[in-house]
């Protein structure tokens, strides 16, 4: 019998997602080439018919190409039975990536991603990463204006601090802050987690399988292209990855013992952390997807996550997340509003 995926409600302003989300990244960049688009649009479509209706996407995915592809399979119907999120903030020019929440930039971006989806209001309109040459306020006016305007109903923020969050909360109410949550990414437990539930704020937790090591172990570096950024991974790396797959092991023997897959436990962790958080595992394949939906039915006792969480403690893996210089919640401090200058 396939399992029912239950709907919860993201943050306090209203938005209701199916409990379990689908991140559509991997489809088109960072992990590898672009894969086929009517396989993807099927993989879509298949998640939306099995009760996943909750789609992440951005304008730096391709860049742009996975916007046109989720835009695509949103057609014939399929854009009233899904809750959609993109982001903006992180462009491309000349071949350089830099960071942008300047107000004109925020809403030329939003315009672009409406075009390119082809709809007429986003569900969740994130900003990727915080722009810190200006006060998070500026680029939350903007934000809160295009919310006025109908063109976004909700506002997310994704790797930002925890005064990040509750300065932009202070502006317009945020619905969500996505960020990296799984059995080997712990550190956001210690302030982001409890500032985002202080606050009314829902969880988006990404990379919920540790970008597929917690699916497959040190055999994932094995199917990796080298156009697949999760090769370069410090985790990933000699030493770091010796340690780490002593983890995967133990999520092996406690899964062997549940009766599902590694990844399934790994998910089934993520799902019992509340009914205010919701994961968004990427995959391109149909029956990765249908495992994921699987884990939902794992139940998990105290023990069992008092199991899992001490063999996977805050300092159990080595390996920072991103390379030196990528910018994440712990470098996301923005300047205070009264130094701004408009």
């Amino acid at each position: 019998m396939a399992t029912k995926v239950p709907r919860i409600k993201l943050g306090k302003q209203g938005l209701e997602v199916s409990a379990q989300g689908l991140g559509c990244m991997g489809m088109s960049a960072f992990y590898g080439p672009p894969k086929p688009d009517a396989d993807m649009i099927k993989l879509i479509h298949h998640a939306v018919d099995s009760g996943i209706t909750f789609l992440d996407t951005s304008d730096i995915y391709g860049p742009h190409t996975n916007e046109i592809l989720v835009g695509k399979a949103l057609k014939g119907g399929v854009r009233e039975k899904v809750e959609l999120a993109t982001k903006f903030g992180i462009r491309v020019t000349d071949g350089n990536r830099d960071i942008c929440g300047d107000p004109a930039y925020v809403r030329a971006a939003c315009e672009a991603s409406l075009k390119r989806l082809d709809i007429d209001c986003i569900d969740l309109y994130y900003q990727h990463r915080i722009d810190t040459r200006l006060p998070i306020e500026v680029t939350m006016g903007e934000l809160k204006k295009l919310v006025e305007e109908g063109k976004i109903k909700y506002i997310g923020l994704s790797e930002a601090s925890a005064s990040t969050i509750r300065r932009a909360h202070a502006v317009h109410p945020i619905t969500a802050v996505q960020l990296e949550w799984s059995l080997w990414s712990r550190d956001v437990e210690e302030e982001i987690i409890p500032t985002c539930r202080e606050l009314g704020i829902g969880i988006v937790a990404y990379s919920p399988l540790g970008r597929g090591f917690l699916s497959l172990g040190p055999k994932l570096l094995d199917s990796l292209s080298n156009e697949d950024f999760r090769k370069y991974q410090p985790k990933l790396q000699p030493g770091n990855l010796e340690h780490n797959a002593k983890l995967y092991e133990r999520v092996c023997e406690i899964a062997a013992k549940k009766g599902c897959t590694p990844s399934q436990l790994a998910l089934a962790w993520v799902q019992h952390q509340g009914n205010d958080v919701c994961p968004i595992p990427g995959t391109t394949k149909i029956e990765n997807l249908n495992q994921n939906i699987g884990a939902l039915s794992v139940k998990l006792t105290p023990e069992d996550m008092a199991e899992l969480e001490s063999i996977a403690s805050v300092d159990a893996v080595k390996g920072d997340r991103y390379g030196p210089g990528m910018s994440t919640w712990k470098t996301s401090d923005t300047p205070p509003l009264s130094s701004w200058k408009a």
